[in-house]
């Protein structure tokens, strides 16, 4: 199976380890209308003192509305490249990919 996507995110290991992760969106998504969300969700806004800033984040911070604590956004595949991988492959933000999946015969053995 072969399946088109585009590169929407490319992030540096959290750990600071030699690889990238990718994030990717079907194509199809993409050109439907159907946008991935925002990494920083859905409410995003602008802060014009410290205060509605703090009032903002604990307000985020207890519904859940931060990536980190409420796990990946939907509708994206994330793919882990080592930074040989990832010189190698040339890929960018925005660039159409394909992903070329198939599973492993097994002989038995």
């Amino acid at each position: 199976m072969k399946k088109e996507y585009v590169v929407t995110r490319i992030d540096a290991s959290p750990d600071g380890a030699p690889y990238v992760i990718a994030s990717l969106s079907l194509a199809k998504d993409l050109k439907e209308g159907n946008q991935p969300p925002s990494p920083f969700g859905q409410n995003v806004m602008g802060f014009s003192n410290m205060d509605d800033m703090m009032k903002g984040l604990n307000k985020m911070i207890s519904g859940g509305g931060m990536p980190g604590m409420g796990g990946m956004p939907g509708n994206q595949t994330s793919i882990k490249l080592d930074m040989h991988e990832y010189k190698e492959l040339g890929i960018s933000v925005g660039d159409k990919i394909f992903l070329d999946i198939s599973k492993a015969e097994s002989l038995g053995v």
